[in-house]
């Protein structure tokens, strides 16, 4: 009877096990997307710039935001924005203050000669592909929330923003729809900012030079109460001077 070559069940053994690894990984690779975020493309803001001078802390997280998240147990998505929120909102920043600067962890914003200074962050980020919402549609959901302190630290707004972006899969394919859903949400939160940032926050009203005056300025005398057309001047009672006995 002929035998096999010496080894050669162990050859075929580790061929079999590396061509299933191949395919496991192959099936797996199918069904997980990684959607890479460039920061969105907008116009120069056209506003009228708050007169303060700003400083911005972007940490970390924000700066280098992923998000993974398995879908219905089929799909793993990776959204990665990368810089694109720092990118962003350097630009609105830049746009919407008279100065502004970055700066990192090695510095305190207590030391500089600034009127207020800002730490972005991101609370949520929420997506839905197709499979899930029955639609056509990929949708990303972003929460933000700007953080201001005044020039000694101490917190002055704590303000959160909603940004939704919604764009068709039959349009563009699942990851540049996805990809695009989250730029739009980008650019949603880009225009709050920039319409409502001081109404929401009052961020303006940090400009020491202002602040100074206000409390430079005497306190204005209280004008004397005008006396009723003919009455005698002795007349003249205040409500805590009025002692009318009414018991008669």
């Amino acid at each position: 009877m002929q035998q096999s070559p010496r080894g050669c069940g162990n050859l075929t053994s580790n061929t079999l096990k590396a061509v299933l690894t191949a395919v496991f990984l192959t099936a797996l690779g199918a069904c997980s997307s990684q959607v890479t975020v460039n920061a969105p493309t907008i116009p120069d803001p056209l506003v009228e710039k708050i007169p303060i001078s700003v400083a911005v802390k972007f940490p970390d997280e924000f700066e280098h935001f992923v998000h993974q998240e398995n879908v219905i147990g089929k799909e793993k998505w990776t959204i990665d924005l990368g810089r694109s929120n720092t990118l962003l909102f350097t630009k609105l920043f830049e746009a919407m203050f008279d100065e502004f600067t970055v700066v990192d962890d090695s510095v305190d914003p207590r030391d500089l000669p600034i009127d207020a200074w800002i730490e972005p962050s991101i609370d949520a980020f929420e997506f839905s592909v197709p499979s899930q919402s029955q639609t056509p549609s990929f949708a990303v959901w972003i929460r933000y929330r700007i953080k201001i302190f005044d020039s000694e630290g101490n917190q002055f707004a704590n303000w959160p923003i909603s940004a939704y972006g919604k764009s068709l899969s039959t349009a563009m394919g699942g990851d540049n729809a996805l990809r695009r859903a989250a730029v739009l949400a980008m650019r949603d939160a880009a225009a709050l900012i920039i319409m409502q940032m001081d109404r929401a926050t009052g961020i303006s009203s940090l400009n020491r030079e202002t602040l100074s005056s206000i409390a430079a300025s005497p306190e204005p005398a209280m004008p004397e109460p005008a006396l009723p057309e003919g009455a005698p001047e002795e007349s003249q009672t205040t409500a805590a001077e009025d002692t009318t006995d009414e018991t008669g």
